[in-house]
């Protein structure tokens, strides 16, 4: 028990004291995720659009292919980004691997289909309340799916956050494509599976704790998103 507690509190000084390696660390997590996110999101909420909308022979074998993905394990996305990325594979000529930027590749792939998931499912709904309208004033399917999403823009920044909830958590799709090399590709969480091997609890802790805050605020953020989304739809809401 003393060894947690003392643990504990080396974790909260490293904290406190904004130690180098955690700032970096924490750093290139955000990075990392945010700007698979970004991606992800021009992809996803392109795709969850179309595929609210259109209609063509195995349209629904495409969305069935969707929502399986939502499941998709991170060691196998992995795995196959490795195999594209590396020097034999196809796109090994990009010299990519163990790099930040093959882990937002696999990041990125990660989270278009949650995206692109609930991104449809807010079209269909949102079309079946004002979709008449929009397309009574001459716009087209896609423009007014698309136009749907900006209208429901709480809706939408809740996927967008569950998404980064998701890609900032992972660990096994970057541990395999970006090595866990200290000081350029070790993030958050492949950074606590390594130190916990190596016994250094604190700092393990310290960024425990530090990926548990930004979670628990991702997941407030969107408590938030949806109580003033159900606000703005009823007035009584309290």
């Amino acid at each position: 028990m003393s060894t947690v507690v003392e643990s504990l509190q080396l974790a909260g000084g490293l904290i406190a004291q904004a130690d180098p390696a955690l700032v970096r660390i924490v750093g290139l997590s955000l990075r990392v995720s945010g700007t698979a996110c970004a991606i992800g999101a021009v992809v996803g909420l392109l795709l969850g659009a179309w595929l609210a909308v259109a209609r063509f022979p195995g349209h629904g074998l495409a969305v069935w292919a969707v929502n399986t993905l939502l499941a998709l394990p991170p060691v196998v996305v992995g795995l196959v980004v490795y195999l594209m990325l590396s020097r034999a594979g196809p796109l090994g000529e990009l010299g990519i691997l163990f790099t930040p930027t093959a882990m937002i590749v696999a990041q990125s792939i990660l989270v278009v289909p949650l995206i692109a998931a609930l991104s449809r499912r807010i079209v269909v709904g949102a079309m079946e309340e004002g979709g008449e309208q929009l397309r009574s004033l001459g716009a087209g399917p896609l423009a007014a799916a698309l136009l749907m999403l900006l209208h429901e823009r709480m809706a939408v920044a809740t996927a967008l956050l569950t998404a980064f909830g998701r890609a900032i958590a992972e660990v096994g799709a970057v541990m395999i494509v970006g090595g866990n090399i200290d000081g350029l590709t070790r993030v958050m969480t492949t950074s606590i599976a390594l130190e916990t091997s190596k016994g250094d609890l604190p700092l393990a802790l310290a960024l425990g704790l530090v990926l548990l805050a930004v979670v628990g605020a991702v997941n407030g953020v969107v408590g938030l998103l949806q109580r003033a989304a159900g606000s703005a739809r009823d007035p009584a809401w309290t």
